[in-house]
């Protein structure tokens, strides 16, 4: 009697589900040779911080990514605990042009907030799995200095307060985490050099890290499925078509018509990249596990932001590995949209 090799459709399903996953980890097999030892910088926050199955998957993430070989760092926000906090304590706040118009006492409760509360939780998530994260503030060994910022409002510029503008970044702590293979959680709180603690933009701080720390990769999580060619007017998101990747030059040219809320996220992408980041990427935060999806598979998700120096190819996987770090053509997904409004 021989024995004969059946289709794999005939196997039963128990196998058919095997080789389906082992097809997976395949395919990031050269993303992961590409980017082993490599730093990647994570901006957590928006919905991905709420939401606690959401909070979970992403402490997995970044521990794979540990594990993996990569050397992630986490920077991270938290305007809805600090909204929340405030709330609570009757301290009236607003914005203006998407930033928190910050007193001194509402610097207080950011403070508290972001260091105190925030920046424990998210190490505490992480460290369910292994010793690896260290939490820090951006004070902490004069990791962000930043002097005070002003914001244009119909061409005037505005005072928001305890805002700041990152001016420099030390990396040296945050490298010698990297160095012991531990994973930095940093909050997005800067000091200047007289001494004044500044609330600074946690998208920007991101940016300004990963420059600094020469990273492989920006991820920005983000609340929607990425920058959209035409925002839609319903309350339906997928009626919009999501930007798939594009230049820092057009992303230049697309910001002044961007939404409030959207602009920080895409500043922090265009101040990467100009600054040599090859890869600044916003990925929808409420899609679990988005930030593997990204890294590891060959479709890629959410919008890339390319430098203007590489070509943007339309219509085939992305192909972010080998050539990335060779500076060739990068292709994500479907051909690039025009115009945007979040």
């Amino acid at each position: 009697m021989t024995a004969t090799l059946g289709k794999i459709t005939d196997r039963p399903p128990g196998r058919a589900e095997a080789l389906a996953k082992a097809a997976t980890l395949i395919e990031a097999l050269p993303w992961l040779d590409a980017f082993h030892g490599r730093t990647v910088v994570i901006k957590f926050g928006g919905h991905a911080m709420a939401d606690e199955a959401l909070r979970l998957a992403f402490a997995q993430d970044v521990v794979f990514l540990r594990y993996a070989g990569l050397r992630p760092v986490v920077v991270h926000g938290g305007g809805p605990q600090i909204s929340a906090q405030l709330d609570r304590l009757g301290v009236a706040t607003s914005f203006t042009a998407g930033l928190r118009v910050t007193t001194p006492e509402t610097m207080d409760v950011v403070r508290m907030v972001l260091t105190g509360q925030v920046n424990r939780d998210v190490v505490g998530l992480i460290n369910r799995h292994g010793p690896f994260a260290v939490g820090m503030s951006g004070e902490d060994a004069n990791l962000l200095t930043a002097t005070r910022r002003h914001v244009l409002v119909d061409g005037e510029p505005v005072d928001i307060g305890m805002v700041g503008k990152i001016d420099a970044v030390n990396p040296g702590a945050v490298q010698a985490l990297l160095d012991d293979g531990r994973v930095p959680v940093i909050s997005s709180v800067a000091r200047s050099e007289t001494g004044e603690v500044y609330n600074v933009n946690a998208d920007t701080a991101a940016a300004a890290v990963a420059v600094a720390l020469d990273a492989a990769k920006l991820i920005v999580l983000t609340d929607v499925e990425g920058l959209y060619a035409d925002w839609p007017d319903t309350a339906d998101a997928a009626a919009g078509e999501v930007i798939s990747q594009l230049t820092a030059d057009r992303l230049a040219a697309m910001l002044p018509g961007l939404g409030e809320g959207m602009i920080p996220k895409m500043e922090a992408c265009l101040l990467a990249v100009r600054g040599g980041i090859p890869r600044a990427h916003v990925l929808d935060g409420r899609l679990p596990h988005a930030i593997l999806l990204e890294i590891f598979t060959d479709s890629g998700i959410g919008t890339m932001v390319l430098p203007d120096s590489a070509p943007v190819v339309h219509g085939a996987a992305e192909m972010h590995g080998t050539a990335e770090m060779h500076g060739t053509a990068e292709m994500h997904g479907a051909a690039e949209m025009h115009g945007t409004t979040e």
